[in-house]
């Protein structure tokens, strides 16, 4: 079993925050990068709301400007003989990176895992369908080694690409698990698949779904709840730090690890505080998996609220809660028209004839087009999607039919797969 290392009380959570915050300065100031953009700051004194708030925020685009030689010899620190393993960076735009992690890292990365499908409601009882890609990015082998560490049955599965999706499905109807963690996107793709080979998933024994790696919107939420016929909770992190916190199925929003990531949220235009419960842009500096990678003030490109914690509910209620907005989707502009991912996203799935959906923008002639890719529910017509996102976006799609399961095998073998694609 992994100790869920938990502070006892709200006094206890803000003394070792607060020593992990000065040793998180300190070990930055390892690193002759950020040493040079940090000067002769005191770590003994950073706590102070006024000196904390003049340590630079960093971001990916820093990093990425960096030669690979540059990032490992000037920004990280502890040397090639610490490593025990390297992380890649999740995003699905530019240049990826690779994070290396001593052994305390992953230690204590685990037990940011533990405490995922522990605030999830996972038990020892539980047999998990595991669907997040394996290799080297983190997700889906901590999340399987933390719950085989908490005695659960996994079914390492991995995504698409590891095992092909028919096969998973075929492996849930043989193991019939109680619980399935994957991203929310590989979840309805599985059960689109599903259902173009007659199987109904919601009946498939499935009581909770724990989803991590990318936005779970209210519709995308209530699709994925129906098609498993279970308990949708949503988690957050990043390989920069690690896994951030999860949802307590108590309080609307993500319990936050703030005893092993410090988070603010400040106005993105300023990076001055917001109040309390007002929207602005998260920065986490790493608290225990600064090993390696000295992570200070990490913008995180997350526009979020965040509130106090210690409101009383279950054993991770001292915890603050922080919630997306989900402001941070791109957009699509298409003769002149923004279209958001995600307001476009959530439209698809909020609408019970849509099964699931690709759009595709090019520019055939003197004008661009919108190409709209869907399966359609059992009975269902695509006739009023045309008109549908007219009437939201002004712009009239294309409207193709697919057989269902189609946009699922293309998908699979994407580790992130992109819903809407500029082909201009």
């Amino acid at each position: 079993m992994i100790d869920l290392d938990l502070p006892a009380d709200a006094a206890a959570l803000r003394a070792v925050q607060g020593e992990r915050r000065k040793a998180a300065v300190a070990q930055a100031l390892r690193s002759p990068f950020m040493a040079a953009r940090l000067g002769d700051v005191d770590p003994d004194r950073v706590c102070d709301p006024e000196r904390w708030a003049r340590l630079p925020v960093l971001d990916k685009d820093m990093l990425r400007a960096m030669s690979a030689a540059t990032f490992y010899n000037d920004f990280c620190i502890g040397g090639r003989s610490a490593i025990a393993e390297y992380w890649r960076s999740g995003g699905s735009t530019g240049r990826p990176l690779f994070y290396p992690r001593t052994a305390e890292d992953i230690r204590r990365g685990l037990t940011g895992f533990a405490r995922v499908l522990d605030c999830a409601g996972f038990t020892a009882e539980d047999v998990t369908h595991l669907s997040l890609p394996l290799g080297i990015h983190p997700a889906g082998h901590l999340m399987g080694r933390a719950a085989s560490a908490g005695q659960m049955g996994v079914v390492w599965a991995g995504g698409g690409n590891t095992l092909p999706s028919a096969a998973q499905i075929e492996l849930i109807d043989l193991f019939r698990p109680t619980a399935w963690i994957g991203m929310a996107s590989y979840g309805l793709q599985l059960a689109s698949l599903a259902a173009a080979q007659g199987i109904d998933l919601s009946r498939a024994g499935i009581g909770r779904v724990l989803c991590t790696a990318e936005p779970l919107s209210g519709a995308k939420r209530a699709k994925l709840a129906a098609a498993f016929g279970a308990e949708v909770r949503d988690s957050f992190g990043m390989t920069e730090v690690m896994m951030l916190g999860c949802e307590d199925g108590m309080a609307e929003g993500f319990r936050f690890w703030s005893d092993y990531c410090f988070p603010e949220v400040v106005d993105p235009a300023t990076m001055e505080p917001v109040a309390p419960g007002s929207p602005g842009l998260l920065l986490v500096t790493a608290l225990v998996t600064n090993n390696a990678t000295p992570f200070l003030r990490w913008n995180t490109g997350d526009i979020v609220t965040m509130t106090e914690g210690g409101d009383g509910t279950g054993r991770y209620g001292l915890f603050p809660l922080v919630r997306h907005t989900h402001r941070t989707a791109g957009f699509v502009k298409v003769r002149g028209v923004n279209i958001g991912f995600q307001d476009f996203e959530d439209l698809m799935f909020a609408t019970p004839a849509v099964a699931d959906f690709r759009v595709e923008v090019r520019f055939e002639g003197a004008a661009d087009v919108l190409d709209l890719h869907v399966e359609l529910a059992e009975g269902a017509k695509a006739a009023p999607l045309a008109d549908l996102v007219r009437s939201r976006f002004e712009i009239t799609p294309r409207v193709s039919v697919l057989d269902r399961g189609t946009i699922a095998r293309a998908f699979e073998a994407s580790f992130k797969p992109a819903r809407i694609v500029d082909l201009r």
